[in-house]
């Protein structure tokens, strides 16, 4: 029997468990999905190796520590220097990053975005813009602080801080910041926010399954509304591929968008501490 496990903090909302469970089930496989919270992630490696897991996916705020912590970096991961899914293969641990494919298919409904405004600069963020800007966007990113927006200017975008807004519209404004996912933040100062909100055609928060302060003064500017559900089901999938080998990313991610709609009797238990 493999065990999996979502590593992040906070993580009692994290839905992966019951997705990668309902594909485990609905395809006879033996291995089972939990969560941990690991509170500092310079010990992700260590609550790794003592639960015995085949493979992980990190979520905030650790990914930029993931990456660290692995033995090897492969694929679009070494651009990005963000890690979300490790997969032990003997001693060692591969690091993969599957949010910029996720994030991607998750917006192909959206018949293209020309132009994009991310919130924030931690590891989602590097994998969504780098998404829209492979997807031809015209993509800016802003950050609290200037510091961490050094890594997004060789990937071409745009770049501004708190005290050097964009005055511009655009078709897409995505919140990648954990603001709203513990409290009733924001993640820009609210009157600014709204100025993008209301000229924009859609909000992306890559936060799901609730509706977030950012989605709520969406909605009150005009904007159409997405959270992160799809990107979330998308990456699943191509993280189940990476655990076993292979597979049929469609089809598994179209199963795991089936447990997101199933009753809450299918919710985990209670994250173990880590």
């Amino acid at each position: 029997m493999k065990l999996f496990a979502v590593l992040g903090d906070p993580i009692a909302h994290s839905l992966s468990p019951l997705m990668h469970n309902f594909v485990y089930r609905q395809n006879a496989i033996e291995a089972i999905y939990a969560r941990a919270r690991v509170a500092d992630g310079k010990r992700l490696r260590e609550v790794f190796e003592t639960l015995g897991l085949s493979g992980a996916n990190i979520t905030v705020p650790h990914k930029e520590s993931a990456f660290e912590l692995c033995d090897e970096v492969r694929g679009i991961a070494a651009r990005l220097g963000a890690v979300n899914t490790w997969v032990k293969e003997g001693d060692r641990i591969a690091g993969y990053n599957t949010d910029a494919e996720g994030f991607a298919a998750s917006i192909a409904p959206l018949n293209g975005v020309k132009s994009a405004l991310v919130l924030g600069a931690g590891g989602a963020a590097r994998s969504i813009a780098l998404a829209l800007i492979e997807s031809g966007a015209d993509t800016a990113v802003v950050n609290r602080s200037a510091a961490r927006l050094e890594f997004f200017k060789p990937l071409g975008a745009r770049v501004f801080d708190w005290q050097n807004l964009p005055r511009e519209r655009f078709d897409l404004v995505v919140n990648s910041t954990s603001a709203g996912l513990k409290e009733d933040d924001l993640p820009l100062e609210k009157e600014a926010l709204k100025a993008y909100l209301t000229g924009a055609k859609t909000a992306y928060d890559a936060i799901y399954g609730r509706q977030t302060p950012f989605l709520r003064l969406a909605l009150e500017c005009g904007a159409a509304v997405k959270d992160g559900e799809d990107m979330l089901a998308f990456q699943g999938a191509i993280a189940h591929t990476l655990f076993f080998g292979g597979g049929d990313r469609a089809k598994i991610a179209e199963t795991m968008k089936t447990a997101l709609r199933l009753p809450a009797s299918w919710r985990q238990s209670p994250p173990r501490e880590g």
